[in-house]
């Protein structure tokens, strides 16, 4: 019975992720959350199941936009970023090349600066710990590695080992996993991770002149108190979001359970196949696969709409500061709280018409 008790508290403590929720984890603000969710995921279920038919292929379309932009199925998620992303094309045209990777002569030196990485990717996740059986070390170490000697321009750098770790974490397949960074490094976001980072100085550089446009008043208190955009929206670039915006998932609790046996009740009196819900009620983490749903299939202006609408949505708090620090604290803060975890609503304001 100890035995029992002690497996439901672990089960309590870290979500099927492996994330572990913070000891004030308020799973009552969530229900309500949970409640609204039911009926989004329920209409998005039965499209999702019209729109593929069984098949293991989808044309982009503007109405694809627009389902992917309301978000992906967790059972459909990996396959469709990786036929949007071009990854399933890469990997179908070269078989056996990520092994090779892996079988080849190695950098000492890359290979040194990923293995001091490893322990510093998601420490509050009990998978990636030395400790964990299996342990997801081994398969992050494989996909940097092997990327490193891919991509040797740009070898490896930190920030990396998130975005590499939140593959592995979704997909649960290395090769996939090594493929769909190939393009978001190699194609979406070039030149973010190469040694001269150009690609996100200028983007950032970018970011600001939009707010310059839209949100002018807090363009201007950045530059009277001499604040650059890089120092305080550069990690929202590099980590596209992951570790930025929460990572939790909650299930295993009374409400979720009464839930799910509504949402399958619902589903099967449609006719329509109930997908896997672990991530699905997830407002921290259903909110960065939301990003990235629509990071894989219309590239990098994502990033510039949801750092725009987390700066808009939070003008008035973030005008507020007084001073130099004043200011970075306020862009902290604005990543967290019910607007984020409101994904559906967060993702609603975030979206322009589906023709753009």
């Amino acid at each position: 019975m100890a035995g029992l008790e002690d497996g439901r508290e672990w089960a309590y403590r870290v979500d099927p992720y492996g994330f572990e929720r913070p000891d004030d984890f308020d799973y009552a603000s969530y229900e309500a959350f949970f409640s609204r969710y039911l009926v989004v995921l329920t209409r998005r279920a039965i499209k999702w199941s019209k729109l593929l038919k069984g098949k293991n292929s989808i044309q982009k379309s503007l109405k694809v936009k627009r389902y992917i932009r309301k978000g992906i199925p967790n059972e459909h998620r990996a396959l469709i970023w990786m036929i949007v992303s071009g990854a399933q094309t890469n990997m179908e045209q070269n078989p056996g090349y990520y092994q090779r990777l892996l079988e080849g002569e190695k950098n000492d030196k890359l290979v040194e600066a990923i293995k001091t990485d490893m322990n510093r990717t998601f420490p509050d996740n009990v998978k990636f710990r030395r400790t964990a059986d299996p342990c997801l070390q081994h398969t992050l170490y494989n996909v940097l590695v092997a990327y490193g000697h891919h991509n040797k321009a740009v070898g490896y750098c930190q920030g990396m080992n998130f975005i590499a770790g939140y593959l592995i974490l979704i997909t649960k397949n290395e090769e996939e996993s090594f493929w769909l960074l190939d393009a978001l490094i190699g194609r979406i976001l070039p030149d973010y991770y190469s040694p001269a980072m150009l690609g996100l100085k200028t983007d950032q550089e970018v970011l600001g002149e939009l707010v310059k446009m839209k949100v002018p008043a807090v363009a201007e208190l950045m530059e009277r108190h001499g604040v650059m955009w890089t120092l305080v929206v550069s990690r929202w670039f590099i980590c596209l979001f992951i570790d930025i915006l929460p990572v939790e998932v909650m299930t295993d609790i009374p409400f979720f359970s009464m839930y799910i046996r509504a949402y399958r009740f619902l589903c099967s009196t449609l006719a329509v196949v109930s997908y896997e819900l672990s991530s699905e009620f997830s407002p921290f983490l259903q909110t960065v696969l939301r990003i990235w749903d629509c990071l894989f299939y219309e590239g990098s202006k994502i990033i510039f709409r949801v750092a725009l609408t987390l700066i808009k949505q939070h003008q008035a708090f973030i005008l507020e500061a007084t001073n130099f620090p004043d200011i970075c604290d306020k862009f902290k803060q604005i990543t967290k709280g019910t607007f984020v975890t409101e994904c559906h609503t967060f993702m609603q304001v975030n979206a322009p018409q589906p023709s753009v």
